[in-house]
């Protein structure tokens, strides 16, 4: 196991470094300029801009600025944002601890609706709960998480005030839990509703595919109690296809908390970025992409690693 898991990470060198050249040259030949963001024409002459532009390091040639920030990313330095003046390493990881606690939450919301609601919906299969579940399932993938966003602000925010409608906490001075908490439930609900969606539907498939083997048969007729079955022998085959969907949750949350965080203003890096695409500022935008490049290898490789853990049958050489 851990040759094999030398060797994906030797592999995914190459791979990381392809998604840098696209990032970097997808980001830097797109309409706009930065720089315009700080030039006055009016009131500014051509060398100004000019001085500008060098010190944003916009006035090299593309394939030297990307060799610029390659050295400096392999040293640990993802550069200075352009609007921020901060070094974007430590932006990324002033966010990154509260988009951690908002992907975990949603997580956990997923798993402990979408494995039991999907154990269910197999073993009563065209039952009012087969249908109930299901129904919720095609709404959660059906329904944009914007819209979802907003109605939960327009609902428990505005309309009844049971829950702030932004931010991470009320109390500024000092750490209060229940706040904290009272803050984390909407955006936890509209980041895990797509993602507990889904995985009820797997789940549901797994379970009905696995109780239709024969070894499931095979133990019933030996007289164990059908939660000894279904606990014991079946789900852990059915919950394979759930392990190797976790393993690109992961990239997938900490990309896909960028609009629920936005909606409710909450600090983590998903707002960061976002607040980085309107004004045009590459070094976040790049940095956020190679931590999500990243995000994605360790992702696969999760799931492989617990994917054999799972399954003894499952070697990895």
């Amino acid at each position: 196991m851990v040759k094999y898991i030398l060797k994906r990470i030797i592999q995914s060198i190459p791979l990381l470094l392809l998604i840098t050249i696209i990032s970097f040259l997808i980001i830097n030949l797109a309409p706009g300029d930065p720089a315009a963001m700080f030039i006055n024409p009016e009131k500014m002459t051509k060398v100004d801009i000019e001085t500008i532009r060098h010190n944003l390091g916009l006035d090299k040639p593309l394939h030297i600025r990307y060799i610029l920030w390659l050295k400096n990313m392999l040293k640990g330095d993802l550069g200075i944002s352009f609007f921020k003046n901060r070094p974007v390493t430590e932006i990324l990881m002033e966010a990154l601890p509260n988009t951690i606690v908002l992907s975990i939450a949603a997580t956990l919301l997923s798993i402990v609706i979408a494995i039991p609601a999907g154990i269910i919906s197999a073993l009563k299969r065209n039952t009012g709960w087969d249908y109930t579940f299901s129904t919720i399932s095609f709404v959660g993938v059906s329904i944009p998480s914007f819209w979802f966003a907003l109605m939960l602000l327009l609902v428990f925010g505005a309309k009844l005030g049971w829950l702030p409608i932004g931010g991470m906490r009320t109390n500024y001075e000092e750490f209060v839990l229940a706040d904290r908490l009272r803050h984390l439930i909407l955006p936890t609900i509209v980041l895990g509703f797509g993602n507990m969606a889904t995985d009820m539907r797997y789940m549901r498939s797994a379970m009905l595919e696995v109780i239709r083997q024969d070894y499931i048969k095979t133990a019933r007729s030996k007289g164990l109690a059908e939660k000894v079955v279904i606990f014991k022998h079946a789900l852990r085959n059915a919950l394979l296809p759930l392990i190797t969907l976790f393993g690109f949750m992961i990239p997938g949350l900490i990309g896909g908390a960028a609009i629920t965080e936005s909606i409710f203003a909450w600090p983590g890096i998903g707002r960061i970025v976002v607040e980085a695409n309107f004004t045009r500022d590459y070094p976040i935008i790049m940095g956020e992409l190679v931590f999500t490049a990243v995000l994605v290898v360790l992702g696969s490789l999760i799931a492989d690693v617990l994917y054999a853990i799972a399954d003894p049958r499952i070697k990895y050489d």
